[in-house]
């Protein structure tokens, strides 16, 4: 009875490849797209953790612990706090109950450096949506309802340590998240514009102007990334309010950004306008810009879309470097390159190791896009099987 089984089941495999691949050969692009980008387990797992990472930035506020804000100098370099989840019942049993615990905090006589001692008597509950200090909600309307905290209050409680000033160093790194994400996605987008306009024009016009525009891009990749930078935030004013230099550097870092994407859609222009479907709408009277937007952009989605994905990363460790060296967002925005700057000393390196949380977040989002990039980049290649 084995026999006809296998062989039904042999059957069965082959007649779903078949129908697979009849699907495929009548399936638009983007099926097409999907289908090969799902193969790249390790893009897919980095698109889980990318979207994480942009739910987070969305919904800092509810997220966040604290007040990124809200210091107490009791706690100056706090250390993390482990959560644990019984407790003594009274009766010679235990109960759940997450909780941290409280510190005794003694003042060394020679360094003048707080030592934190873990307090297991001094017991503080923690719950999920617990009431907390009070936020604005994207802007638009209040609230107080955070996802995880003591469930009093005024109770110390820090999941990733405290800084120098002793802030939550967690809630910091969940703002920082919004700023520094959104500076990679907004930058590239705005690359993203200038790049497709410059090389969509670059590669259908050619001649005279593809010259120019071509020099302009060997011309700003020939000067050094960091000097440029440098340069670029160093000529901002001293007295911008912060969220002025905030666009500043998200145009900064779109002026020097967009020569990739802009080969990139050159490259394929130039291939493209001598294409049949091309040359069919040039000749059916189809004026230049519908040419461009209905016929030729299309095609080059895919493409953009793995350029754009690879771009992010970069955007993200240009910020960071800048707000790092002191040169790009400065107090009271938090990014994750603020927040790196308190590690410029060597007592944060050797007694508070905590506050490279926010490097690691860097290092997370940086691989998770790259490896993204490379998933997307497979899937948009035609040749690739």
């Amino acid at each position: 009875m084995s026999a006809p089984t296998e062989a039904t089941d042999i059957e069965a495999g082959l007649l779903d490849q078949q129908l697979t691949a009849g699907r495929l050969q009548a399936a638009g692009q983007w099926t097409l797209f999907w289908h090969k980008f799902k193969k790249h387990k390790l893009a897919v797992l980095s698109l889980v953790i990318v979207g994480l990472i942009y739910f987070v930035a969305l919904f800092a506020e509810f997220l966040a612990p604290q007040d990124p804000a809200k210091f107490d100098p009791r706690f100056t370099y706090v250390p993390p706090q482990a959560i644990g989840w019984f407790v003594d019942d009274g009766a010679g049993g235990s109960r759940f109950q997450p909780h941290v615990t409280g510190f005794d905090i003694k003042v060394d006589a020679k360094s003048f450096r707080r030592i934190f001692t873990p307090k297991p008597s001094e017991i503080i509950p923690i719950g999920l949506f617990v009431k907390g200090q009070s936020y604005k909600m994207w802007g638009l309307f209040d609230a107080d309802i955070h996802l995880i905290g003591p469930l009093e209050k005024n109770k110390p409680f820090f999941l990733a340590g405290g800084d120098r000033l002793g802030r939550d160093l967690l809630s910091r790194t969940i703002h920082g998240t919004r700023i520094s994400m959104s500076i990679g996605l907004v930058g590239v987008s705005l690359s993203l514009i200038i790049g497709m306009i410059l090389g969509g024009i670059s590669g259908y016009r050619g001649g005279l102007v593809d010259r120019v525009i071509q020099r302009v891009i060997e011309f700003i990749r020939s000067v050094p990334t960091i000097p440029l930078w440098l340069g670029l935030a160093a000529a901002m004013p001293k007295d911008w309010p912060p969220l002025q230099v905030y666009f500043s550097i998200l145009v900064i870092l779109s002026l020097i950004g967009w020569t990739e994407i802009a080969r990139v859609v050159r490259g394929r222009f130039l291939s493209l306008r001598s294409e049949d479907f091309v040359i069919a709408a040039r000749l059916d009277g189809v004026s230049e810009f519908r040419l461009i937007m209905r016929h030729m952009m299309p095609s080059l989605y895919s493409h953009i879309i793995a350029a754009v994905t690879l771009a992010i990363p970069h955007m993200i460790l240009a910020e960071t470097a800048l707000s790092f060296l002191g040169l790009g967002l400065q107090p009271p925005i938090v990014s994750w390159g603020v927040l790196l700057q308190d590690t410029q000393n060597l007592r944060a390196i050797t007694q508070a190791p905590w506050l490279f949380v926010p490097g690691i977040c860097v290092v997370v989002a940086v691989l998770s896009l790259n490896f993204l990039g490379d998933g997307v980049r497979d899937a948009a290649d035609p040749y690739a099987k």
